[in-house]
C-alpha cells in the first residue's frame, strides 16, 4: 500500500523491527493484578497487522490470559485461511477499512487490487456470527459525494455498522490538500450521517474525532469525548508507552524496556487527564471549550501551542437553514 492519507507516514523499509510479542505480553500481564482481564480489549493495529505471521498465535495467547482482542485491517491479506486461524485464536472484533467505491478506494490506497481484496474480506467478516465488526471510511473530497452509493453498497453486502472519519492533516496526509473537507463539505457529511441513521438496518456514525456542536447526538450515539489516556493506552512498535497510538509521539510517557506499563498508566498520564494546557490558541476563548476540552489529542502536535484544526470552529463559517 501507498496510502495517501497515512497519518504516520509509514515506509516499506521501516528501520524498527516488529515488537516481540513476549515483550508486549510481559508488559501488560501486571494489569491482571488490578483489572479483570475480560474488561480489557487489545486492539492490534499498524500499519497492517496481517503482515505479522505470528498474529494468530499472539491472539491465542492473549485469550489464554483472559484478554479480548481484535484487529484493524485494510483487508488486502485477509484470506479465508487467515480468517479461520484468527477466529480459532479467539479474535472477537475487527474493523475493516473501505474508503469509497472501487476507483476512489484504490486511489487513496495506491493499489488497484485493494478494493477487491477488501470486499472479499468483507464477505468473510459479515458472514461470521458472534464477530463484532465495523467498516471504517475516511472521507475526503474525492469520495464525499459517493457516500450514498457507498451506503447502498454496504447495505447490499449485509454490513451492519459503518463509521466515518475525516482525515487529520498529519503524517503523509498533510501533503494532500484534497483530503481535507471545506466547511461546507463538512456540513454535507454531517447532514448525510444525520439523515442516514434510522430505518435502513445499518448503524452509521461519525468517529470520535471532534466536538461538532449542534450535530452532537445526531451523528453518533455518545457525546464527543477523547478517551486517549483515560481508558485507552498503547504500546508502540518500539516499546514506547502512550495513549491512543494516533497522537503525536511527544505524548509518549515511558517505554516497556525501562518502565512498568502499569506504573506509567497510573502515574504519568497527567498530560492526557488534565487538559487545561489545551486552553490556548483558538481554544482559549471558545465558548464551547467546556464541551470538548481542546478536542481530540491527535490534532495537537509536539509544540502543543495550538490545535491543528477544529471542525466545530470551521462549521461556524457555514450558514445553517
Amino acid at each position: 500500500m501507498q496510502c495517501l492519507h497515512c497519518g504516520s507516514d509509514c515506509s516499506a523499509d521501516s528501520k524498527t523491527k516488529d515488537l516481540p510479542f513476549n515483550d508486549f505480553l510481559g508488559a501488560i500481564l501486571p494489569l491482571k493484578k488490578v483489572y479483570k482481564p475480560d474488561s480489557i480489549t487489545i486492539a492490534i493495529t499498524g500499519g497492517e497487522p496481517l503482515l505479522r505471521e505470528d498474529l494468530p498465535e499472539c491472539g491465542r495467547r492473549l485469550r489464554q490470559h483472559g484478554f479480548h482482542w481484535g484487529i484493524v485491517t485494510n483487508g488486502y491479506a485477509y484470506t479465508p485461511a487467515i480468517h479461520g486461524r484468527l477466529l480459532g485464536a479467539g479474535m472477537g472484533s475487527i474493523s475493516l477499512s473501505l474508503d469509497g467505491p472501487e476507483a476512489s478506494h484504490n486511489r487513496l490506497r495506491g493499489n488497484q487490487q485493494s478494493f477487491k481484496r477488501a470486499v472479499d474480506a468483507l464477505a468473510l467478516i459479515t458472514s461470521t456470527k458472534h464477530l463484532t465488526y465495523d467498516v471504517i471510511t475516511c472521507v475526503n473530497q474525492k469520495n464525499l459525494y459517493e457516500l450514498e452509493e457507498m451506503k447502498a453498497f454496504l447495505i447490499s453486502h449485509n454490513v451492519r455498522a459503518w463509521r466515518l472519519f475525516t482525515i487529520a492533516p498529519i503524517g503523509r496526509a498533510a501533503l494532500n490538500e484534497d483530503l481535507q473537507l471545506s466547511p461546507g463539505q463538512l456540513k454535507y457529511l454531517f447532514d448525510f450521517i444525520a439523515g442516514s441513521r434510522a430505518g435502513n438496518g445499518i448503524s452509521i456514525e461519525f468517529g470520535c474525532e471532534s466536538w461538532v456542536g449542534e450535530y452532537e447526538k445526531k451523528i453518533r450515539d455518545a457525546w464527543f469525548f477523547c478517551r486517549a489516556g483515560i481508558n485507552i493506552a498503547s504500546v508502540l512498535v518500539d516499546g514506547s508507552i502512550s495513549a491512543c497510538p494516533n497522537i503525536n509521539r511527544s505524548f509518549v510517557q515511558g517505554n516497556i524496556y525501562r518502565d512498568s506499563f502499569l506504573d506509567v498508566w497510573n502515574k504519568r498520564f497527567e498530560i492526557m487527564r488534565d487538559r487545561t494546557w489545551t486552553k490556548t490558541g483558538i481554544c482559549k476563548d471558545c465558548k464551547d471549550y467546556r464541551n470538548c476540552s481542546g478536542g481530540p489529542l491527535h490534532l495537537w502536535d509536539e509544540k502543543k501551542d495550538a490545535v491543528l484544526t477544529c471542525i466545530h470552529n470551521r462549521l461556524q463559517t457555514v450558514t445553517f437553514y
